[in-house]
Formats: C-alpha cells, sequence, structure tokens
C-alpha cells in the first residue's frame, strides 16, 4: 500500500494509481515535491507533514536514508462506514474494548497487516480516543477508523454481503484451518467480557484461539496480531 520516494510517487501519479494520502519530509522543499504537491491539490488528494523520524520509521525502504515522501495507495482514510463496507475487504471489530493502549496496539497492527478499516465499539472519552490513537503510533492516518455500534455495524456488514468471524475461546476451527479471504469482518471482545452474545449470535463462523497455560486469557492484541498475520498470508 506504500510509494516509498518522490520517484515511486510522481511514478504512481503518473499511472493515476489511487493515492490517497500523501506525507511529506517537514522542511522539505523541492522541484519534485512541489509537482507531488500541485497535482495532489489539483486530484484532492491530501498532503500532510510528518517528521523525518516520523517518516523514517514507516518507510519500507529506509536504506539509503529516509525518503523525502510516502504515498497511500488503496485505502482511504477518511472513508465514511458505507463506504468502506462498500469497498469490501478486510475489517476489524473490536467489541466491548475497554483500554485505550490495547486499542492503539490493535489499531496499529490492523494497518500494519495491510487491513482495509478498523471498527471500534468501546465507551471512551474523547481524551481517551486520543490516548489510543497516541498508542498506535497514529496509524490511524492511514486507515478508516470507526467509532460506532458493534452490533449495528456486523448488522449492515453482513447486508454488504461480508462474512462475519469472531475470535474466542471456544468453536471448531483454529486461525489457520480457516478461511481468511474475501470480505470479512474480524471480532475480538472486550479486555473483561468477550464478545457480547447478540454479535456471536450473528456470526457465521466462531474460530477458537488455542491457549494451554495456566492463565486462559490473551491480552487483546494477541489473538488480533496472530489472526491478522494468517490473513495477511492467505490474502497475499
Amino acid at each position: 500500500m506504500q510509494r516509498c520516494g518522490v520517484e515511486e510517487i510522481l511514478k504512481s501519479l503518473d499511472n493515476e494509481e489511487k493515492l490517497t494520502l500523501i506525507l511529506v519530509k517537514r522542511g522539505v522543499e523541492s522541484t519534485k515535491i512541489q509537482q507531488i504537491t500541485s497535482i495532489a491539490e489539483e486530484r484532492g488528494i491530501k498532503v500532510i507533514q510528518g517528521s523525518e523520524n516520523d517518516i523514517w520509521r514507516m518507510s519500507r525502504d529506509n536504506k539509503g536514508g529516509t525518503p523525502d515522501a510516502l504515498g497511500l495507495v488503496g485505502r482511504e482514510p477518511n472513508a465514511t462506514l458505507e463506504q468502506t463496507l462498500s469497498n469490501g475487504g478486510l475489517i476489524w471489530l473490536l467489541a466491548g474494548a475497554a483500554y485505550p493502549v490495547n486499542i492503539g496496539f490493535c489499531i496499529r497492527t490492523a494497518e500494519v497487516s495491510g487491513a482495509d478499516a478498523v471498527i471500534i465499539d468501546a465507551d471512551l472519552t474523547n481524551q481517551e480516543r486520543k490516548s489510543a490513537k497516541r498508542a498506535s503510533m497514529k496509524a490511524h492516518r492511514f486507515i478508516p477508523v470507526h467509532w460506532t455500534d458493534g452490533l449495528e455495524a456486523v448488522r449492515e456488514a453482513k447486508k454488504a454481503g461480508f462474512r462475519i468471524i469472531s475470535l474466542e475461546d471456544i468453536g471448531d476451527t483454529t486461525p489457520w484451518e480457516s478461511d481468511l479471504t474475501g470480505d470479512i469482518v474480524l471480532i475480538v471482545g472486550g479486555e473483561r467480557h468477550g464478545i457480547p452474545e447478540d454479535i456471536l449470535a450473528e456470526s457465521d463462523q466462531i474460530i477458537r484461539i488455542p491457549m494451554t497455560g495456566f492463565v486462559p486469557s490473551f491480552n487483546l492484541q494477541a489473538p488480533l496480531s496472530s489472526v491478522a498475520i494468517e490473513a495477511q498470508r492467505q490474502r497475499n
């Protein structure tokens, strides 16, 4: 999903690829950067600035130094939920998550693993939402994040043709025995109560996350991470 450096971005723009956001290193001025920002303005592509460390950390290829710009392809970070569902793909739902740091880690993992959106059903204050975004290392800038009711989102997703797959400590299949391709919503439950029963009832499949230790509970981001990697493997 990344175009790394000014040459790749210019080529992408020339090929009319679906660039949705361009991240430019703060303070950099050059003819090619001006060309990129001018074309982006004409086409309505959002351009934001980032620090050198920010861009270095996210760059796909920084062996030759920090690139001056990165381009996002495919995702529309500001898409509405309706637009997200119409685009299809893989969506994560955090149903009842309670802790901002855990939510932030999950947003980052979903983005890195190539998910198309994250839906968060959590009773958080505005300050707690800001904390979640900080914990995501600001990955929310590059993926649609919808804060909404989980059950309603699941029902709308089913209408749009998505399969609903819940991750719990029950179920008949493990992640690597399951089909994680196509249009799917993957659901992880909150830290205290798991996935609500009404959402489980809407699920087409429940995947069992194996646990063999004494403490029968992973932290929220652990099952999300393991299934995200398996989904990435299958979908690639």
